[in-house]
């Protein structure tokens, strides 16, 4: 970790968005910000025939999901599968869905989506996009107070990692007998260079742009890891020994030990500015 200064400095180094929850991310070398987060990350989601939210923790293969962002359409792929066409703005008849202990409101996507998801991963699926007119709130204990809202996010709109700390992750994963992994297992929304190993768990907010143009972005909790670090994005198959190796060295007691990895982050100005690939951040430190 650094040793503070007055302030840290860094850039964004990569950015990436999830068009559909649990599936692969896009990375992109612009994206605007919302209230909510990068435009249309976690604006799908895949569900059970009882409305309830699946993900790679029981489905591994979604992770071979590929969305592809065009102008008006998603576009989903994956092995073996005729490309699925969504087109961004049309939904069909509005439902409820379970995200946790949430009711969520949301719209269906229709048979096809339907049957393209129950046939690629062996289960009775349906795909519903978010209803913007819900209110899915992340935690006051954590903003603060604050009423930020998310689409489809396990709780905040956004999550930064700095590139130092995958670094020195993968530096541990080599001594101890195993292969290097990639930043898409930890599903950051941006990517931080310039700070070192962990740096960005002690960092406040993050100051990008400047002036009627700056945006603010303030990291509020870090983020507990469940197994899904250990899927292969590239394969699907589980690798046990990244979350092992998490184990020895990212048990944080602010979470009662759960293990954290990256921080979730809220919007707090600059909605509708674009976030771009090479943009300079500054932020200040923040020390519990």
């Amino acid at each position: 970790m650094s040793t503070p200064a007055s302030e840290a400095a860094a850039r964004i180094a990569r950015l990436f968005v999830y068009p559909v929850k649990s599936c692969a991310g896009v990375e992109v070398a612009e994206a605007v910000l919302t209230e909510t987060g990068l435009d249309l990350d976690r604006a799908w989601m895949v569900v059970d025939d009882q409305g309830e939210f699946v993900t790679q923790r029981e489905l591994p293969r979604m992770a071979l999901i590929r969305p592809q962002l065009k102008t008006y359409e998603v576009v989903l792929r994956a092995p073996g599968m005729l490309a699925l066409h969504l087109a961004i703005d049309a939904v069909e008849q509005p439902v409820q869905v379970k995200l946790w202990d949430q009711q969520v409101k949301a719209f269906d996507m229709g048979g096809v989506a339907a049957q393209w998801l129950s046939d690629f991963l062996g289960r009775k699926l349906r795909l519903v996009r978010f209803d913007p007119d819900d209110r899915h709130l992340s935690s006051l204990e954590w903003t603060g107070g604050l009423e930020v809202p998310n689409q489809f996010s396990d709780g905040f709109p956004l999550l930064v990692l700095g590139e130092a700390t995958l670094a020195e992750l993968n530096e541990k994963l080599l001594a101890s007998g195993h292969g290097a992994v990639g930043i898409e297992r930890f599903r950051p929304n941006i990517v931080l260079a310039g700070v070192e190993a962990q740096d960005e768990d002690h960092l406040d907010v993050l100051r990008i742009g400047a002036g009627s143009e700056e945006v603010r972005l303030r990291l509020v909790k870090p983020c507990p890891r469940c197994p899904i670090p250990n899927i292969d994005p590239a394969t699907a198959q589980i690798d046990p020994w990244v979350s092992d190796v998490l184990q020895t060295y990212r048990r944080n007691e602010r979470l009662r030990g759960a293990v954290t990895f990256g921080m979730n982050a809220i919007v707090l100005q600059g909605v509708d500015r674009s976030l771009r690939v090479g943009q300079a951040v500054t932020a200040d430190w923040h020390f519990d």
